[in-house]
């Protein structure tokens, strides 16, 4: 018989995290189907993840448990503060998303010897093709 022990969120890596979050925003998995196949003890530690790391409808309007809140639709005039709010998660999300792609990047070369690099600049990755 396996003892059980408490989990918290710092015990799952980023990389699990992300993954979970994937699944869930596809509709492969719901938050609860997630929680059950890999033995996410917290009930709401997906949804938690999915508001952390998961696209703006994740999000919730405050933390006191209101609805949840969808960025801004562009035909409607918004004002500017609640613009910025909007425009600094976008960039936290962004930021995120590099620092993990980085991350994988770095495992990548260090464990496996892979090179990644960036195209020149003017390099088009799609063969020309010749008139003639």
């Amino acid at each position: 018989m396996t003892e059980w022990t408490k989990r918290t969120q710092n015990d799952y890596t980023l990389a699990f995290k992300l993954a979970v979050v994937e699944q869930v925003e596809k509709g492969e998995l719901t938050t609860g189907q997630a929680q059950r196949r890999y033995g996410i003890q917290g009930s709401s530690t997906v949804l938690t993840w999915m508001r952390r790391h998961g696209s703006s409808r994740w999000r919730k309007a405050s933390s006191m448990g209101k609805s949840v809140q969808k960025m801004s639709d562009p035909s409607k005039p918004v004002p500017p503060e609640q613009r910025i709010k909007e425009l600094e998660l976008q960039l936290k999300e962004a930021q995120q998303k590099a620092a993990f792609f980085e991350a994988v990047v770095g495992v990548l070369k260090r464990d496996y010897g892979v090179q990644i690099g960036k195209k020149p600049v003017g390099k088009s990755s799609r063969k020309s093709s010749s008139k003639g």
